[in-house]
């Protein structure tokens, strides 16, 4: 962000969908002005063209602004004599980084294939133990080897 003497952010990065304040130690806070405007918008047609009262501070003038557009910030100030301090007609203006991207999206078709995953997977392990049972017991049953174990287990 390139730095402007008398304007300061109480951060170092100016980022969409976040709050910074801003402090202004220009033209209007020297000459003593008794109150300040900060009049500001976005991208180059001033979107979301907004003025606010600015607080008086012993640091300058200062407010806190909520940056809902990741669109250049442009402002200039003013005060209530209609005197404006907007660098020389060039206003101010200071780039927006875009948020961090922190959730996703997620379809509901999506949410319902790991249950349906869940149910194949509790499935096949009660195939696979039924199997077992079948293969283990069913000679000792077509035999009749399963009784005389029942019976020893009982005398044991």
């Amino acid at each position: 962000m390139e730095l402007v003497k008398n304007i300061f952010f109480n951060t170092d990065k100016l980022i969409a969908n976040s709050m910074v304040k801003i402090s202004y130690t220009g033209e209007l806070f020297q000459n003593n002005s008794e109150k300040v405007f900060i009049h500001y918008g976005f991208g180059n047609s001033w979107d979301k063209l907004t003025e606010v009262e600015m607080e008086k501070t012993e640091l300058g003038y200062q407010v806190e602004i909520n940056l809902d557009s990741d669109e250049p910030l442009n402002l200039c100030f003013r005060n209530s004599n209609n005197q404006w301090d907007n660098n020389f007609g060039n206003n101010y203006s200071f780039d927006i980084e875009s948020a961090p991207t922190a959730l996703v999206l997620v379809d509901e078709d999506a949410l319902e294939y790991p249950r349906r995953l869940r149910k194949s997977y509790i499935w096949s392990k009660k195939i696979k133990l039924a199997l077992y049972r079948i293969f283990r017991y069913f000679p000792k049953l077509i035999s009749g080897n399963y009784k005389k174990e029942a019976k020893n287990e009982d005398n044991v």
